[in-house]
């Protein structure tokens, strides 16, 4: 055991029994992660923090604020010239002054606005002081300059969730759009390719884990890219939605300070200059439907992924896959022989992870007591770790599918020890001959059941019950070429037909 406080007075300066003080890995500098994402995983997740940490919600904050004095002064396009009037009309070089705010936000920023929002204890209000610190020191960058009297513009009629629901549907279209979904076509890109490359590799299919009518290895991997195809237009296809309409979403504040502005308008033209979709009747809060409906479909791509880590990982259990050794490498403690299938495993425990953390933002966040209660405020800060799991998961995939090679001849191998699979051909040839009028097809089902059921069949006795059928001809010569590794329909052209 370790000992927490100091070790015990010593009885012999040569005795070496006292339990040594822990060190509290809490001090640790820098700090220790206290998750795997940000510590263990951080390789492999570290795209994301550009978009959907603390960090880039408080860019995000002060991007929005930013923009909304610009609107304030100098009007959208659909309503032009100051909303409020005597705003000052902002120069070129004003607004490019205000935008290098958040674009240079950085380390020493991150802390000035962490001191600045201890004192506040209010995250967005150090974002607003922290702005109107920059626009009391634009004078000394621009020399004369009308900035300082727009100072009470920041923030002006806003609650804060008129700025954090931008700001969050900016960093999730940002996270998603140049992160997530990069990284999701990818690797479906690669399954499809791998799926095209073995489209005509016979394999013996397993349903209910007994031996089936036989597929390709492609034609299998073609069907779960498929899938994961059609949820990635889903996710591209994806509203991001945003409000700016006050503390209630009545524009009360608005109104009265500035009774003659087209309220709903501005706030329109706003949303859509920021590249999102304009919700234009909320509560306090957006009401976060577009949120659930995004992570819907992550989480669903997610699930079909895990679909393609356990069949690949029962693939290389059944030894139709190898692995490539990694140099170096050790698949197990003990056993030397090992090359464990991690990558898929991995993957796994990831996109379980991430789906529950999906799921959860999808339940809580549609849902807000009355006008407004703040269980969206921590849940929304998770979902950095809900594409991260789902990120760190797509990296795996990719790695171990790189490191699989297809093993033709055990699948060869295989399908030759179960001519079995042939009774259904079998049957339904005798079937149609039967509508066509052939005598002796009688029970066709019922008589490959008895062949072939619970039994071996080689090649040899299948061959010898399709003579004894007296079939047409062409159907005998037909069934008496059929092997299991032949008996694959049209899988190979499926996949070239289909795999878009």
């Amino acid at each position: 055991m370790w000992a927490v406080t100091s070790p015990a007075p010593q009885t012999s300066p040569t005795e070496s029994t006292a339990v040594p003080t822990r060190v509290t890995l809490a001090d640790v500098t820098p700090p220790i992660a206290l998750g795997p994402l940000d510590g263990r995983y951080r390789g492999a997740v570290a795209p994301l923090v550009d978009h959907l940490s603390e960090a880039a919600l408080n860019r995000a904050r002060i991007h929005v604020e930013v923009e909304w004095l610009v609107t304030l002064c100098n009007g959208t396009t659909a309503t032009p010239g100051a909303v409020v009037p005597g705003a000052p009309t902002l120069t070129d070089a004003e607004i490019a002054y205000l935008r290098r705010i958040p674009a240079t936000f950085g380390a020493d920023e991150i802390a000035e606005l962490a001191a600045i929002e201890r004192e506040t204890v209010h995250d967005v209000k150090a974002v607003e002081y922290f702005i109107k610190r920059r626009i009391a020191a634009a004078p000394e960058v621009l020399g004369e300059t009308g900035l300082p009297a727009a100072s009470e513009l920041v923030h002006f009629a806003c609650t804060s969730e008129d700025i954090n629901n931008l700001s969050y549907a900016l960093m999730v279209q940002g996270g998603v759009r140049e992160v997530w979904l990069p990284a999701a076509t990818a690797l479906t890109d690669q399954l499809a390719e791998m799926a095209r490359e073995h489209a005509e590799v016979p394999m013996l299919s397993r349903t209910h884990g007994q031996p089936a009518t036989p597929t390709t290895m492609g034609k299998e991997l073609a069907v779960l890219a498929h899938r994961l195809r059609r949820q990635l237009r889903r996710v591209e296809g994806a509203e991001y939605l945003g409000k700016l309409n006050g503390a209630t979403g009545t524009y009360g504040a608005h109104v009265v300070a500035v009774p003659g502005a087209d309220w709903p308008a501005v706030s329109e033209a706003f949303v859509e200059h920021l590249g999102l979709v304009w919700n234009p009747l909320t509560t306090q809060i957006e009401s976060h439907d577009w949120q659930a409906e995004v992570y819907a479909d992550v989480a669903r791509f997610n699930r079909i992924l895990h679909n393609l880590a356990t069949d690949v990982w029962t693939y290389i259990s059944l030894g139709f896959f190898t692995q490539i050794p990694v140099a170096g490498a050790t698949g197990s403690s003990t056993m030397p022989h090992k090359v464990n299938p991690i990558r898929f495993e991995n993957a796994e425990a990831n996109l379980e992870i991430s789906c529950s953390l999906l799921d959860t933002l999808s339940a809580t966040l549609v849902t807000s007591r009355l006008q407004r209660d703040l269980t969206d405020s921590t849940t929304q800060r998770n979902i950095g770790p809900a594409f991260g799991h789902s990120l760190l998961a797509i990296d795996n995939v990719r790695r171990g599918l790189k490191a699989l090679n297809v093993n033709a001849a055990l699948m060869a191998d295989d399908l030759d020890h179960n001519w079995e699979v042939l009774g259904e051909p079998v049957q339904s040839a005798m079937r149609a001959a039967s509508v066509a009028g052939v005598e002796g097809m009688e029970n066709p089902y019922e008589r490959l059941k008895e062949l072939t059921r619970g039994q071996r069949v080689d090649a040899a006795r299948m061959r010898e019950f399709v003579a004894g059928l007296g079939l047409p001809d062409d159907v005998a010569a037909r069934l008496a070429d059929l092997t299991p590794a032949s008996y694959t329909g049209i899988a190979a052209r499926l996949v070239e037909d289909y795999l878009a």
